[in-house]
C-alpha cells in the first residue's frame, strides 16, 4: 500500500498547510470561472488535494485507505509492476476528469468553488466493484450490500442530487469520477466486463 499511503500523506499535508494559509487554499481549490477565463487550469488537479473541513478530509482518506489498498493489489495481480503506475494514473487523472463537467457547468459563476479528492476516490471505488462486484460493501457500517448494487445506488443518487443541486456537495464530481473509473478499467482490461457479468448473473 505504499502508493496509497503516499497519496494519503500528500493530500493530508497539502490540506493542512492550505488551512494555515487561506489565500493558498483559495488558489488551490477549483474555481471554474478562473479556470476557464484566467486559464488557471492547474486548479483541475490541485483541488483534489485540499478539503474544506476535517470531516471532509477524514471521509476521503478513510475511503482511499480501504479502496486504494485493494486496488493496488488488484492492479499488481493483473498488470505486474505496471499496475502501480496504472493505479496512480487512474486516481490522479480521475481528479482532473471529474472536475471538467463542473468547470463547464459553472464557468460563468465567479463565486462557485469546489474541492476535495472525491472524484479520484469514486473512481477507485467503482473500479474495485467492476473487479469484484459481489463483495459486500458497507455504507455507514450498518447497511451492507453487494458492490454492484451499492455502485448502482451511488451512481443513481449522484445523478439525482446533481440535478437537484441543493446542498454544498459536488455530486457531479462523484458521478463523473465513478464513470471514469469504470471506463478506465474497461479500456485497460476489456475482459473485466465479461467476468463482471458472470459473477453478477
Amino acid at each position: 500500500m505504499e502508493f496509497t499511503y503516499g497519496l494519503m500523506i500528500a493530500i493530508g499535508l497539502v490540506t493542512y498547510f492550505a488551512w494555515q494559509k487561506p489565500e493558498l487554499h483559495r488558489k488551490l481549490m477549483l474555481n471554474p470561472y478562473n479556470t476557464v477565463y484566467k486559464r488557471q487550469v492547474y486548479r483541475l488537479f490541485t483541488s483534489g488535494f485540499v478539503h474544506n473541513s476535517s470531516i471532509h478530509l477524514f471521509l476521503n482518506l478513510f475511503t482511499l485507505y480501504f479502496f486504494g489498498g485493494a486496488m493496488e493489489k488488484i492492479f499488481a495481480v493483473h498488470f505486474g509492476v505496471l499496475g502501480y503506475a496504472y493505479f496512480l494514473l487512474l486516481f490522479l487523472t480521475a481528479i482532473i476528469v471529474s472536475n471538467i463537467p463542473t468547470t463547464i457547468k459553472y464557468r460563468n459563476q465567479p463565486h462557485y468553488n469546489s474541492l476535495g479528492a472525491s472524484g479520484g476516490v469514486s473512481a477507485l471505488v467503482l473500479a474495485f466493484i467492476l473487479f469484484d462486484p459481489i463483495q459486500e460493501l458497507c455504507l455507514y457500517i450498518f447497511i451492507c450490500l453487494p458492490g454492484y448494487i451499492l455502485g448502482a445506488i451511488f451512481i443513481g443518487y449522484s445523478i439525482f442530487m446533481g440535478k437537484r443541486g441543493k446542498d454544498n456537495i459536488n455530486h457531479d464530481a462523484h458521478l463523473y469520477g465513478a464513470l471514469y473509473g469504470l471506463l478506465f478499467i474497461l479500456i485497460l482490461k476489456p475482459s473485466t466486463l465479461e467476468s463482471f457479468i458472470k459473477m453478477v448473473f
